[in-house]
């Protein structure tokens, strides 16, 4: 987030304040008459007084505000500084999983909808292949409690966020949760969700505790315009929450998401697990051109436990099937963690083939950890690439044209020498041998990736 998608259900709207006895009447008519009489008595100021035709306008009556939990002090946000060996140690990979926001964004999130998506990723392979990350986005929160405690909305999720997780882990899945640092949430600004109070800063400590004693495994921090409300700079802020999530001594994945702006690769690896390197991905050809586009020259900075991260999957959801391909190639040659973002239930078995193939998944998890980066553009095509762990090699050839294209690269210009087997990884299917250059047909904004592996 922040998304401009509309949601599938109508937005909570907050009732407009009724004054007591119905509407406000000025009886200023009457006011004038009378100070027409003091006008000689009291002078000029007298009357403009009663009048009070000069006097600032009142403010309107309100409804009686319920209680609210006193804020903590703000404990000063620190300068940054990573913690290196532990936070990296909790995602050697990138992580998987499932995300509530794409599919159901903020007014058709419930319990009910979150343990069907799990369900069904138990239930056809998927949790099995490595998506084990059940993440609730935004919109689960209805307030603080008396002390100051995060509460879930008690209509949407009756059992309570505690029971939600104990639930998720009975089925050998693991529990995500969203926050945001400064005071408001993204759906409070682009959805209207109507609720306040629930961003954690000030609460950064008892947060942290809340959701560790929720057996939270994984949380998505989302800055969520923390800068223009409250003046906040993301480092010291995204520090602070990992600080807090360390000291509550529950093994907790820091998911952060500022879009890029501050370009967090430089900064986060240490502090944060994966970060988002842009805007939010939507379900169609420019946006998902644009952000493979971005991931050029990132390779560099990610490594086992700190992933830079293009947003989450929008496979079937309404991408083109080359389109589909291409993201989920695409991703696993960028070491990008997976996320789904559809109904898992209903979801075509074709997509749940394309998620679960395991060529594709290997390179993805593979654990030397090197993201691909893109060796060249032709204009038409694109040539990315990876080594792996084994001493094998990755290449993605991805056709950004609207044409049928043969593609090729040398194993020079790949950096390897000698003779290959070569596997279409996506396809599943043997492409012989090589000891000079490896060329493959290539479809309108498809991607073929081919694994190189060393002919012993």
């Amino acid at each position: 987030m922040p998304s401009t998608r509309p949601s599938r259900a109508p937005r909570h709207r907050a009732e407009p304040v009724q004054h007591a006895g119905g509407p406000r009447r000025r009886p200023r008519v009457v006011a004038f008459v009378l100070a027409g009489l003091f006008l000689v008595a009291g002078g000029t100021a007298g009357a403009f007084a009663l009048t009070g035709a000069f006097a600032p306008e009142p403010e309107p009556l309100a409804q009686t505000p319920a209680p609210k939990p006193t804020r903590p002090p703000i404990t000063p946000a620190p300068t940054p500084t990573p913690t290196g060996p532990y936070r990296e140690s909790l995602a050697l990979t990138p992580p998987m999983g499932w995300n509530s926001w794409n599919y159901l964004r903020c007014n058709d999130l419930s319990e009910e909808g979150v343990r069907s998506a799990a369900d069904a990723i138990v239930d056809r392979g998927l949790a099995k292949m490595g998506y084990r990350y059940i993440v609730v986005d935004d919109c689960w929160q209805s307030g603080r409690d008396a002390d100051g405690r995060l509460i879930a909305d008690p209509e949407r999720f009756p059992s309570g966020m505690k029971a939600l997780g104990d639930y998720l882990h009975s089925r050998g899945l693991k529990f995500g949760i969203y926050a945001v640092p400064g005071t408001m949430t993204c759906a409070n600004y682009w959805d209207r969700y109507p609720v306040r109070g629930i961003g954690s800063l000030g609460f950064e400590a008892l947060d942290a505790q809340t959701f560790a004693e929720w057996g939270v495994d994984y949380l998505k921090y989302d800055w969520c315009r923390a800068d223009i409300n409250d003046k906040m700079t993301e480092p010291p802020a995204f520090a602070l929450m990992e600080e807090e999530l360390r000291a509550t001594g529950r093994d907790i994945v820091l998911s952060i998401s500022e879009y890029g702006e501050s370009k967090p690769w430089t900064w986060a690896p240490g502090i944060a697990n994966l970060w988002r390197t842009s805007h939010d991905l939507h379900p169609n050809w420019p946006s998902l051109r644009d952000h493979i586009n971005a991931e050029a020259g990132l390779a560099k900075y990610a490594r086992p436990g700190a992933w830079n991260d293009p947003d989450m999957l929008q496979l079937a959801n309404g991408l083109g099937p080359n389109e589909n391909v291409t993201q989920m190639a695409m991703w696993c040659m960028l070491a990008a963690p997976l996320f789904i973002g559809t109904d898992t239930a209903k979801l075509e078995q074709k997509y749940v083939d394309l998620l679960t193939n395991p060529e594709l998944i290997a390179i993805d998890q593979d654990r030397l950890g090197i993201q691909g980066d893109r060796l060249r553009d032709d204009g038409d095509v694109q040539v990315w690439g990876r080594r792996l762990a084994d001493g094998s090699y990755a290449v993605a050839f991805w056709n950004t044209s609207y044409s049928n294209l043969t593609a090729t690269a040398t194993l020079d210009e790949l950096g390897l020498s000698g003779t290959f087997s070569m596997r279409d990884v996506v396809a599943r299917t043997d492409l012989g041998e090589t000891s000079d250059a490896v060329s493959v047909p290539t479809v309108p904004h498809g991607t073929t990736m081919v694994r190189l592996d060393p002919v012993r």
